[in-house]
């Protein structure tokens, strides 16, 4: 396998803004796999059909354009609810896994964040980390962030959809939410974007170090 590096953790814990600049840092490239269940979640709802019918998500999942992922729509709340609750259907995860593992797989590696990377996308990632932080510090990011982007929601709307999610995602039949045994946990609750950032750089950075020596064995 090449370099690959897997960001799983909760929503709003900062697993993708840190994923992105993992990318950057290591000239690979960056998959947000919350995206793809984003955009699958709205083509459902576009489409007049019910978000908890397993069989229109999975249409969704299979006639899923990528060109779509760049719809900033897709960084609603309202997306991010359709998200969590097509994210539910074994199905859909079904659908979406291939595209996910070959972007997994591609020459040099790559940086992947979501839910279950490192432990089903890319369970054998060189480079695992878990990021997550209290729900009320993850509650204020994301209303900060949709409020900026004109959305009404209070801060305690934010914070029940949050917990809702968390409860969705753990207990979901088909890969739920947690952490990988060798994942290293980033707690960010106390931490700045760019505190964060180094901190991430460091555990991937020794996790490299460990990969190169097992590529020259």
């Amino acid at each position: 396998m090449d370099f690959v590096i897997a960001v799983d953790g909760t929503a709003a814990s900062g697993k993708g803004t840190l994923a992105a600049m993992l990318a950057k840092h290591y000239g690979l490239p960056h998959l947000d796999t919350g995206l793809l269940y984003r955009a699958v979640g709205q083509a459902v709802v576009r489409a007049g059909a019910d978000l908890d019918d397993a069989a229109a998500g999975e249409a969704a999942a299979r006639a899923l354009d990528l060109s779509r992922l760049a719809d900033p729509e897709l960084q609603s709340g309202a997306a991010g609810e359709a998200a969590s609750r097509v994210a539910a259907h074994p199905r859909v995860r079904a659908a979406l896994l291939k595209l996910q593992q070959d972007f997994a797989a591609q020459p040099g590696g790559a940086v992947l964040d979501g839910r279950d990377i490192g432990t089903v996308i890319a369970p054998h990632a060189p480079a695992k980390l878990y990021v997550d932080a209290a729900v009320a510090v993850r509650a204020r990011r994301r209303w900060l962030q949709t409020s900026a982007r004109g959305d009404a929601r209070t801060l305690e709307d934010v914070t029940a959809d949050l917990r809702r999610r968390d409860a969705r995602d753990a207990g979901r039949e088909t890969a739920p939410l947690m952490r990988a045994a060798d994942a290293v946990l980033l707690d960010t609750t106390e931490m700045s974007i760019s505190e964060a950032a180094d901190a991430a750089r460091r555990i991937v950075e020794a996790a490299r170090v460990r990969w190169l020596e097992t590529q020259r064995g």
